[in-house]
């Protein structure tokens, strides 16, 4: 790898156009832009700390992720279906041997993580520094080699957008320590893994592994949560890029600050219904065993934990049926299960708006006026846990601008994000 000046220069020459392009697409001002922000990570890194100026520098990029398909049912030992996407954090990175890692993101101060302290620290929950102490003691733990760095960050993973920016940044890190000490020979499934273990244990946020996985493994990404120790994860084959559409994130405000007993809520309803019905999970039931029973069911569980089940149940079945119109370029049969899926979430799961302020109702106004906007075309659903926050469309090429400016025109300047599905994971970047 090229010292700092050569890297710099070598992204100059066009040597990495074609996989920035499979990184971030080919739209106009695309390549310079991300061009010039890698640039500008290097001269960042190297003017923040200057070191060996003849040392290495290594550019690495980690990718948010959008969940497509199977809406809290991975909880209950459902499927999900997910995509990586355009919008990533990438790094200038440097190897060091004095066991310290150092990172500075656009905006943030810089922190330390010394490698002989890999503790959980009580005070340290809830930030950057916690991830990367979690995802190296980890990766000891399993018996990869770890080592000091320092790392320039830029993120464009918006926060509380729904699109895992902690899940982005915990999977760069440890894909830098598997490139950097490991030879790349972490497996991405380990990578996804391993970050899970940072944010559950370090970080103390009780998340899934959709989230890490998809940002790992990139592209489309189907994961079947029946063994939650042993998840079968599987990559979709689709060329979204071709497919004529755009995905569109819609920030609709609103905090998620105070909805954690609504998504504790859901949770603990659908298991409800499972406990009922003589399991543990909901994926250990049947919908037809649900029905069969429901007059007795409805004397134990209230009507909206019943609702919610069926909600899991369907959705847990389009999955698959997503999956498969994915993979025979079906893409009309896919974006009607998209809206069969955030109708259901709507209608049965009932997480698109807070029971505790019916006055507020910006997720379901923001899909109800997708539904009249595409008229047919396209699709909408609710995105990640709701009751507030964002919404997903796929929109029509011809559609975007002005489902964008009347989605902007409702909820403000820059709610709308942009996306395409983003066929590679976190990777480290080779320009020559």
């Amino acid at each position: 790898m090229p010292e700092a000046r050569c890297l710099v220069q070598a992204l100059a020459s066009g040597t990495a156009d074609v996989q920035f392009a499979q990184l971030y697409g080919e739209g106009t001002g695309v390549l310079p832009f991300q061009l010039a922000r890698y640039a500008g990570l290097i001269e960042h890194l190297v003017g923040t700390w200057p070191g060996d100026a003849a040392a290495d520098v290594r550019l690495f990029s980690s990718p948010g992720r959008t969940e497509v398909g199977g809406n809290h049912t991975d909880h209950n030992a459902g499927r999900v279906l997910a995509a990586a996407v355009d919008l990533d954090i990438a790094a200038a990175v440097r190897a060091k041997d004095d066991g310290v890692i150092r990172v500075l993101s656009e905006g943030y101060p810089p922190f330390a993580i010394r490698m002989d302290e890999l503790e959980p620290i009580d005070a340290e929950r809830l930030t950057s520094a916690a991830l990367v102490r979690g995802v190296c003691a980890r990766i000891k733990q399993l018996g990869y080699a770890i080592g000091g760095f320092d790392a320039a960050l830029s993120g464009r993973v918006p926060k509380g957008s729904g699109l895992s920016s902690s899940a982005a940044f915990e999977v760069l890190i440890a894909t830098i320590l598997n490139h950097l000490y490991n030879g790349g020979g972490i497996p991405p499934i380990a990578v996804a893994q391993l970050s899970q273990y940072a944010e559950n244990v370090f970080f103390g946020k009780p998340c899934g592994l959709m989230d890490q996985t998809t940002c790992a493994i990139g592209g489309f990404v189907t994961i079947d949560f029946a063994d939650f120790a042993n998840p079968v994860v599987r990559r979709v084959d689709f060329d979204f890029a071709h497919s004529g559409y755009t995905v569109v994130i819609v920030d609709t405000g609103g905090s998620h600050a105070d909805l954690n007993d609504d998504y504790a809520a859901i949770r603990q309803e659908m298991k409800e219904v499972a406990r009922a019905l003589g399991g543990a999970v909901l994926r250990q039931c049947s919908k037809k065993t649900m029905l069969d029973r429901l007059p007795w069911l409805r004397t134990q569980v209230s009507d909206r934990a019943i609702l919610r089940a069926l909600h899991f149940f369907d959705d847990d079945q389009r999955v698959v049926q997503q999956v498969e119109a994915l993979e025979a370029r079906r893409f009309v049969d896919f974006l009607e299960l998209v809206i069969a899926s955030g109708r259901s979430s709507w209608m049965l799961c009932q997480n698109c708006y807070q029971p505790s302020d019916l006055r507020r109702q910006e997720v379901a106004l923001a899909l109800a006026l997708s539904a009249d906007l595409l008229n047919g075309r396209g699709a909408w659903r609710v995105h990640g846990g709701g009751f507030a926050g964002t919404i997903q469309a796929f929109v029509p090429q011809d559609l975007v601008d002005p489902y964008v400016a009347a989605m902007q025109a409702l909820f403000g300047s820059g709610a709308c994000h942009r996306l395409l599905v983003r066929p590679v994971g976190a990777c480290e970047l080779t320009p020559q």
